[in-house]
């Protein structure tokens, strides 16, 4: 890179573009070390393949890789050369018997006048790749100026949330669901919240996949059964509570341990225990996703899919393991009074889950139209926010109390169904069995 640089003088462009691959842990920790050798060695061949005999491509370490760019004419050079490495690379490899996906991202620096410094390019260019990777994966990104004072920020952040659990900054908000045929609470969906002392509220959408990359979650993940089977318990009336689970926390194995302990400490009965969990974690390592949650299906407790039908392998994993339920996204619940395409969607959903025995959940009804039509396909249970927000958990027994009303009833809907919306419709008793 030295040498290279030296060019930049003479007014020749040189850019470094940083890559790493998306899903080579999964391979490393589903197939093994041999496999995942195998796979580097055949990436670095279409790697060759996609750039100039006179451009440097290397390993850095791990699934970590770079190519030197010298003599093009950038940035367009960098982009053309970044857009063929991702396209080879989603092509999946034949390694050692096996089909593997790896996918990449890449971060892309260009050297000039008064950056010709090789240490500070690659430091450039990996701060563009985690940006390219913050922002979905599978996609390019050039350095800017200020992803030095973002990645700051989360180094910030980071240190914070690594304090914030111990502190009793993280806290569970409860989102009633409502079952639509008996027009009662029948259950409480647990989501968190961070507090910060200084930054106020902190989206979920932030700190979340924070926790995730930094494999905090695991920690956190485990506070947040714990807390949900604790706080359920104490409730007046004998509804279920929800727990979201991310990916990562099926990286160990002893998850059902976990859960397991959370339901004898609470002395929460397991069959008021629903975990959701996206199906984007089935793409990952199936087999031993599937061992785990049959291991937490055998503790009693329901597995609920959640954001149904916006992956990939919904159809063959309904028939691969028995979901308690499965919940439509709430972008299809948002456009099907408008849009044909999201009303078949939702309304095919319903009829699978009615056929295959499971029950199904609609989020984000946030209108009387939405809820009447959703009842009247035979969706059972509903959240949003014509019911209730989230709120805290000191607030679930005024939920039992105030939204518990007969929904059922068509007057009951002309407003939010909360204690301060109001309505006067007739109440049953607070909360239903789950």
């Amino acid at each position: 890179m030295m040498r290279a640089l030296a060019r930049v003088r003479r007014g020749e462009g040189v850019a470094v573009l940083c890559l790493d691959l998306d899903r080579f842990k999964a391979v490393n920790d589903s197939l093994g070390h041999p496999v995942g050798d195998a796979l580097l060695q055949a990436v670095a061949v279409r790697l060759r393949e996609c750039v100039h005999e006179t451009d440097l491509v290397v390993r850095l370490g791990g699934d970590e890789l770079a190519v030197v760019q010298e003599g093009a004419s950038q940035p367009a050079e960098a982009a053309a050369a970044a857009t063929r490495i991702i396209v080879a690379l989603l092509a999946r490899f034949d390694v050692a018997g096996h089909q593997v996906s790896a996918g990449d991202s890449i971060g892309i620096a260009l050297a000039g006048p008064g950056s010709t410094d090789a240490d500070a390019l690659m430091r450039c260019a990996d701060l563009a790749l985690y940006r390219a990777k913050e922002d979905g994966r599978g996609t390019l990104r050039f350095f800017e100026p200020g992803m030095d004072e973002q990645m700051r920020v989360r180094r910030e952040l980071e240190a914070d949330l690594g304090a914030a659990l111990g502190q009793g900054e993280l806290a569970l908000f409860y989102q009633p669901l409502m079952d639509t045929q008996r027009g009662c609470v029948g259950g409480f969906e647990a989501l968190l919240r961070w507090q910060h002392p200084v930054r106020g509220t902190v989206s979920p959408a932030v700190f979340i996949p924070l926790a995730e990359e930094t494999g905090m979650i695991m920690a956190i993940g485990a506070w947040v059964i714990r807390k949900a089977c604790a706080d359920a318990a104490r409730w007046t009336a004998p509804v279920k509570v929800a727990v979201n689970l991310s990916p990562v926390q099926f990286r160990d194995r002893s998850l059902p341990h976990i859960v397991a302990e959370a339901l004898a400490e609470s002395g929460l009965a397991p069959t008021r225990l629903e975990l959701e969990i996206t199906e984007s974690l089935l793409l990952l390592d199936d087999e031993k996703v599937l061992e785990i949650l049959h291991g937490l299906r055998a503790l009693g407790v329901r597995i609920a899919m959640d954001d149904f039908g916006t992956g990939y392998s919904s159809l063959s994993y309904l028939r691969r393991f028995p979901f308690g339920k499965i919940k439509i996204d709430q972008s299809f619940v948002r456009g099907m009074m408008e849009q044909k395409d999201c009303a078949a969607i939702v309304s095919t959903v319903v009829s699978l889950g009615r056929l295959l025995g499971m029950s199904v959940n609609a989020e984000g009804v946030e209108t009387r139209e939405q809820f009447l039509a959703l009842r009247e396909q035979g969706c059972g249970e509903v959240q949003g926010y014509l019911f209730s927000p989230p709120r805290p958990a000191s607030e679930v027994a005024a939920m039992l109390d105030g939204i518990g009303q007969a929904v059922t009833q068509e007057p009951a809907l002309a407003g939010p169904l909360s204690p301060a919306g109001g309505s006067a419709a007739p109440r049953p008793s607070a909360g239903c069995p789950a």
